[in-house]
């Protein structure tokens, strides 16, 4: 039987107060086709990675993140590219790092808060047209769904409680709350099994 061996693998605080460890891509992709280029950066974004520079992207490290960046790695090499997938934690500067990350967080808050909004208009069109059908409340609620998903993706990137979560959160609960009103409204104006 082998010993168990201990190991540290820490995150900074929520605060910002803490020194984490760090997981940093540095890759190198063909210049064409673009497509891979394209492809390489939707997944950084998509896993919540913040850009130190060009083709240099940090995340905090979690197994999961572990994980991501080395199939993503992986895959860049399969690319005819070139990456190294780096644990690491910042001597100095921590706090521009952080921000980076906090900022991207921020970010997708607000877009969310913004397409809350959308929703929101939508829904009021349906009223202003006086339309309350099963199609139109199936479509709505296809939509909240995916702002749902997305908003539990975005938290849980969120390693370090960015600002702007609470104001998506409130937006997506007022979402919640006009669907079922206008959920009440067509099963009161359209007749069942149409």
């Amino acid at each position: 039987m082998l010993p168990a061996v201990a190991t540290s693998r820490t995150t900074p605080e929520p605060d910002g107060s803490g020194t984490g460890t760090w997981l940093v891509l540095i890759y190198r992709i063909p210049s064409e086709p673009t497509r891979l280029r394209a492809t390489v950066w939707r997944r950084i974004k998509a896993l919540g990675a913040v850009y130190l520079q060009n083709s240099v992207a940090a995340l905090p490290h979690t197994p999961a993140n572990e994980r991501a960046l080395r199939k993503l790695q992986r895959e860049i090499v399969g690319m005819d590219g070139t990456g190294v997938l780096l644990e690491s934690s910042v001597l100095s500067g921590e706090q521009n790092v952080l921000g980076s990350f906090q900022a991207a967080r921020s970010d997708e808050y607000e877009e969310i808060v913004d397409r809350c909004e959308g929703f929101l208009a939508e829904v009021e069109k349906e009223y202003a047209k006086n339309h309350f059908t099963y199609a139109e409340l199936e479509e709505n609620e296809v939509d909240y769904t995916k702002l749902v998903n997305w908003l539990e993706k975005v938290k849980a990137r969120d390693r370090f409680g960015a600002p702007g979560r609470d104001e998506a959160e409130a937006a997506l609960a007022r979402c919640e709350q006009v669907l079922e009103e206008y959920a009440a409204r067509v099963y009161a104006e359209e007749p069942e099994g149409h």
